[in-house]
């Protein structure tokens, strides 16, 4: 049986095909987005529950060593990333109206 439902995948694979993810990820990595991984899975776990195809069970695409499962798309608006980096403050400096250098 594959791990997630088949609708994840296919779900994925339209948020990875996305207009808007596609132009983030070029942004931010320089390069379009390889979404043909989750069409794959999805392909396979849909060949899976149509008549258990030995393609699509162990080992297969569903159960490739160290990619299972997939890393879904953050679920929150930072994806985990948003640590202060710095200790926030409760009231300004003391000199803060004085002119910078």
């Amino acid at each position: 049986q594959p791990p997630r439902s088949c609708e994840d995948y296919w779900g994925e694979w339209k948020h990875c095909r996305g207009l808007r993810h596609a132009f983030h990820h070029y942004y931010a990595h320089g390069e379009l987005p390889d979404c043909g991984r989750w069409r794959e899975d999805y392909e396979a776990c849909r060949a899976w529950e149509r008549d258990r195809a030995a393609a699509a069970q162990v080992p297969g695409p569903l159960c490739r060593p160290g990619l299972l499962p997939h890393k879904p798309r953050s679920r929150g608006r930072w994806g985990g990333l948003g640590k202060a980096v710095w200790k926030l403050r409760k009231s300004p400096p003391p000199d803060w109206y004085l002119p910078l250098d």
